[in-house]
């Protein structure tokens, strides 16, 4: 799909949803788009729901439902109480594994998920713990990295730039190449230019090619 066609069509109304979690908890979102092809984003920890705007609507315009979450252990963090689920990918996960079943039964025939850091690590977490065909597909940014990237299921989109550095100025690339080595094909490896970690390559020059990979990933009819 070319971007012209993408940028020049009307990006269909955000509404905010409460999905139900496992334990009766809600989880808020925003919700953009309609159809059967879905896809769940996944925020960093420095973002909340509301940083997708801009790549939801281009997801919905392209004919995409899209649900932009906001992780629970983010909201309480944002609020001053302390939680270990902050960066547990398998704590995370119910959060993404929650919405991704949410679309399942509002009719979603597919379902991807976009994560970004430490969403990139519950988004490849639910891969791994949801049920064969629940997920279709995963786009991980710079994503952090789980314990069992082998157990991984459905197709794989790793992308990262090639200079990211993580805590202690140690490149992310080397984590997030051996993540990708591990896991099973389908796979796929993007290497961006410049430093910039996660949804934040957005704002960058490269940006515009992040959005156009991610919209290909999603869009191309083949399977495993």
């Amino acid at each position: 799909m070319a971007a012209s066609a993408i940028s020049t069509s009307a990006a269909p109304a955000q509404q905010s949803i409460s999905i139900r979690a496992p334990d009766g908890d809600s989880i808020a979102a925003d919700e953009y788009g309609a159809g059967p092809r879905a896809v769940v984003l996944a925020h960093g920890g420095r973002f909340d729901k509301g940083s997708w705007k801009d790549q939801a609507s281009a997801l919905a315009k392209a004919g995409f439902r899209v649900v932009a979450i906001d992780f629970r252990a983010a909201v309480q963090t944002r609020a001053g109480i302390e939680t270990p689920c902050l960066y547990d990918p398998e704590c995370l996960a119910i959060d993404v594994l929650a919405a991704v079943r949410y679309l399942r039964q509002g009719g979603a025939t597919s379902v991807a998920v976009v994560g970004g850091s430490l969403g990139g690590g519950a988004a490849a977490q639910a891969s791994v713990v949801a049920d064969s065909g629940e997920i279709d597909r995963v786009v991980l940014l710079a994503a952090m990295s789980i314990e069992h990237p082998e157990r991984m299921k459905g197709r794989k989109l790793f992308i990262t730039t090639r200079d990211d550095l993580g805590p202690g100025d140690v490149p992310r690339l080397r984590a997030i190449s051996d993540q990708f080595q591990k896991a099973p094909g389908p796979k796929e490896l993007i290497i961006l230019d410049g430093s910039a970690h996660a949804q934040f390559i957005f704002a960058t020059p490269a940006g515009s090619r992040l959005l156009a990979e991610i919209l290909r990933f999603l869009s191309d009819s083949g399977t495993e």
